[in-house]
C-alpha cells in the first residue's frame, strides 16, 4: 500500500493511493498515519481490504498539499557514509560500523514543502536517502530476518545538510543536520510487503534540473536489515520511528571547487524506485 497524509500542516488526514494512482480518503477508517497504526495489522488489514473492494471515497489531489506520511515520529535515527561510492567522493575510510547520528522529529516536513536556508550558511547539501519506516518495538534483534519484520515500509528522505555548520563549527554533526525544514519525507509510506528488495532500488536527484546523484541501495555499505539490527543493540526503536539509511555519490560536498553548494532560489527533486518523487524550492530563513 502507497499510505500518506494530505492537508494542511499540522491538520492533515489519512489517505492512500490505489494501484490506478487515484487518492482515497482513509478519515473514516483510521484518524492518522502514525506509530500506532502502523504495529497495527488488523486495521493495516482493514485498510487493504477496503482499497480492494473500492469502497474508500475518492479525493481530489488538486491543489492538495502532501504532507510527510507519518505523523508524531519519536525520532530520526540517521546513518551516515553509508555507501561504498559516497564514502570514496568524500575521501573517507568506510566505517567498521555504521555511524549514528539524529535529526529532531520537527526537521520533518512534506515532500514539497519549502526548505529553508539557514541565516549564516554557506555549504547547503544535498542528500536523496531511503527511509526506514519502523512498525515494531524493535529493542536487541537477533537476525536480518528479525530487522526486517520490524519495518513497516519505506519512503523517500531528504537529509538536508549544512556542512559548515556539520563540521568545521565544532562538536558533534548534529547541528548541521537539524536545521529547520532539513527533512523533507514522502510523498508516500510505501508498505514492506511492495518493497521485496530494498537492496535493489535505485536513487537519482536533481538540482535545477541537472542530475547531481544517481546511485543505487546495492552500494550501501550496511544494509538495511544490518542496520536495523545494528541499530536496535543500543537504542530501542518503536512504531513509527524513522531511520534514514545514508547516500550515495553526488553531494555537493564531494565536487570540485567551486563546491555549487544549495542557495535561495534554488529547485531540488529527488526520487526512489516505487516510492514516489519530491520536489523542493529553496528560500532564505
Amino acid at each position: 500500500m502507497k499510505l500518506l497524509r494530505v492537508g494542511m500542516a499540522g491538520a492533515e488526514r489519512p489517505a492512500l493511493l490505489d494501484a490506478d494512482g487515484t487518492l482515497r480518503d482513509l478519515s473514516g477508517l483510521v484518524t492518522d498515519i502514525d506509530g500506532a497504526l502502523l504495529s497495527d495489522a488488523g486495521t493495516l488489514d482493514r485498510i487493504r481490504a477496503a482499497a480492494g473492494a473500492g469502497v474508500l471515497p475518492a479525493l481530489s489531489a488538486e491543489g492538495l498539499r502532501v504532507g510527510p506520511p507519518v505523523a508524531r515520529i519519536g525520532k530520526v535515527v540517521c546513518i551516515g557514509l553509508n555507501y561504498h561510492d559516497h564514502a570514496r567522493e568524500t575521501g573517507a575510510e568506510p566505517p567498521p560500523e555504521p555511524v549514528i547520528f539524529f535529526k529532531a522529529a520537527g526537521t520533518v516536513i512534506g515532500p514539497d514543502d519549502t526548505v529553508l536556508v539557514p541565516r549564516g550558511a554557506v555549504k547547503t547539501d544535498w542528500e536523496v536517502e531511503l527511509a526506514v519506516v519502523i512498525g515494531r518495538t524493535a529493542r536487541y534483534l537477533e537476525s536480518h530476518e528479525q530487522a526486517l519484520a520490524h519495518v513497516a515500509g519505506y519512503a523517500v528522505a531528504h537529509d538536508v545538510s549544512e556542512r559548515e555548520f556539520q563540521i568545521e563549527r565544532g562538536g558533534t554533526w548534529d547541528k548541521g543536520k537539524n536545521c529547520e525544514t532539513f527533512n523533507p519525507l514522502g510523498p508516500w509510506l510505501v508498505t514492506a510487503d511492495e518493497v521485496p528488495d530494498p537492496q535493489a532500488l535505485s536513487l537519482k536527484l536533481w538540482v535545477n534540473g541537472e542530475l547531481k546523484q544517481d546511485g543505487t541501495t546495492a552500494e550501501q555499505i550496511f544494509p538495511v536489515a544490518e542496520v536495523v539490527r545494528y541499530v536496535s543493540q543500543f537504542m530501542t526503536l518503536y512504531p513509527g520511528d524513522i531511520i534514514n539509511t545514508g547516500t550515495p555519490a553526488g553531494v555537493a560536498m564531494g565536487q570540485p571547487e567551486p563546491k555549487p553548494y544549495l542557495r535561495a532560489g534554488d529547485v531540488v527533486e529527488l526520487e526512489i524506485d516505487g516510492l514516489g518523487r519530491q520536489r523542493q524550492q529553496l528560500k532564505d530563513a
